[in-house]
């Protein structure tokens, strides 16, 4: 059973910053994509960033470029999201998961973790 735990949800106020991890329980992704996605109260899960597990490939939302960015660190299977200069509107509780294929649907996404609430405030 492969399990995803993500960490470093918090409160922050408009035009800060948040890191994001998400460590699996083991390596059973050299060949998968892990993304980050968030669903905000009342509205659809939404993509927000993929990297392959190499780390040669990644892609992000037009609302998150250049503000965020998604990186991976093998040796401790964990997957970041470095969030910077933070909107409220980036308020929603942020998961992450796991991929056989390059998808921004979270319908192909196999595994999930359980969720990290972010809040941004104006």
């Amino acid at each position: 059973q492969v399990q995803l735990v993500e960490a470093g949800g918090g409160l922050v106020q408009a035009g800060g910053s948040l890191r994001l991890s998400c460590a699996a329980s083991k390596r059973t992704f050299s060949n998968n994509y892990m993304g980050w996605f968030r669903q905000a109260p009342g509205k659809e899960r939404e993509f927000v960033a993929r990297i392959t597990w190499s780390g040669s490939d990644t892609n992000y939302a037009d609302s998150v470029k250049g503000r965020f960015t998604i990186s991976r660190d093998i040796a401790e299977n964990t997957v970041y999201l470095q969030m910077n200069s933070l909107k409220p509107e980036d308020t929603a509780v942020y998961y992450c998961a796991a991929s056989g294929i390059p998808s921004s649907d979270y319908r192909t996404y196999r595994y999930w973790g359980q969720g990290t609430q972010v809040t941004v405030s104006s």
